[in-house]
């Protein structure tokens, strides 16, 4: 295996996670504005990547060459794998993260994703054919286990280790556990204990107080923030200021939320094209209608509006309406 031409650490510790159809290149840089130490593109089927599936290929080139940000493969098949590493390498990629963890069922009906941790050596086989393709750090994503029967993320923790990756994400369930129940961050730590290189918390962390209960009970070496930062992409700079005292944010309020929401529309439309924009943004923006607490007949109106002129006109008056609401 050749040397890696990146250092893997990010600092600070806290990360974006990938998230199919969420963390796209807008969300990313948004993210990103605000404080993140590392960003992680949604997941890339390896095999769609290599025939130029529309979109597909999209998601690697946006991703490829920003600092912050790890370009995320997945598949079943070694040579296919290998040779997306190492074009996305080729690309500009600075990290090349293996995804292990995806419990989709269509993920998971193709053996990708966690169906993986079903055959731990057909996992190493994957990993071994990444690791050896690129020169660039290789990371892996993962879960507990298949299910309870089978935690054996130590395990493959241990394996990819050996096999060169510089870094693990454990998101603290199983696969058969979907998003349901709580993750269990203690028994990330068996992975922690299992391996020299550094292992980060994922799971259920949505803010300041989960982040330090995750990092106390698993002893990683840092977290992941998917889920929670919908609606709130400041939120990763505000855990990294409060844990290890980066920079604090200045988290927009009136006015100034009124005209980050903007921007993030107006970035969605343009990556996007109108029509297929205006379809990716109301996921976004019913969240920051939630946190907002905007009227539901206010709501409505927003999310089945087919004019993005008249959508951003509304904005204003959906966040005050629910700040308002709340107060």
């Amino acid at each position: 295996m050749t040397l890696a031409r990146y250092d893997i650490a990010f600092d600070p510790p806290v990360a974006l996670a990938p998230l199919a159809g969420i963390t796209d290149l807008p969300f990313r840089n948004l993210v990103s504005r605000f404080g993140a130490g590392l960003v992680v593109s949604e997941m890339i089927a390896s095999g769609e990547f290599l025939t130029a599936r529309p979109g597909t290929r999209e998601k690697a080139e946006l991703g490829a060459g920003i600092e912050n940000t790890a370009v995320q493969i997945a598949g079943r098949d070694p040579g296919a794998m290998a040779e997306a590493a190492r074009q996305v390498a080729d690309m500009g990629a600075r990290v090349i993260d293996i995804n292990m963890g995806c419990p989709a069922k269509k993920v998971t009906g193709g053996l990708s994703g966690s169906a993986l941790m079903r055959d731990l050596d057909h996992a190493l086989c994957l990993i071994e054919a990444v690791a050896g393709a690129v020169d660039v750090p290789v990371t892996l994503k993962t879960r507990l286990g298949w299910d309870d029967e089978a935690r054996n993320a130590p395990d493959l923790a241990r394996r990819a280790e050996s096999a060169g990756v510089r870094r693990v994400v454990i998101h603290g369930r199983t696969r058969c556990q979907f998003y349901k129940g709580r993750a269990d961050w203690a028994a990330i730590r068996a992975v922690k204990s299992a391996v020299s290189i550094p292992v980060i918390a994922n799971g259920d962390i949505v803010d300041t107080d989960t982040a330090r209960a995750a990092l106390a009970q698993s002893q990683a070496d840092g977290v992941m923030i998917g889920r929670g930062a919908q609606g709130r992409p400041w939120i990763l700079a505000e855990v990294a200021h409060d844990l290890y005292g980066a920079k604090a944010p200045e988290i927009p309020r009136g006015e100034a939320l009124c005209a980050m929401i903007s921007e993030h529309y107006d970035a969605m439309l343009t990556f996007y094209g109108a029509e297929l924009g205006l379809r990716v943004a109301r996921k976004h923006l019913d969240w920051y209608m939630d946190r907002a607490g905007t009227p539901a007949p206010l709501r409505r109106e927003v999310l089945t509006c087919r004019e993005p002129a008249r959508v951003v006109r509304l904005i204003p008056t959906m966040i005050h309406h629910g700040e308002r609401a709340a107060a």
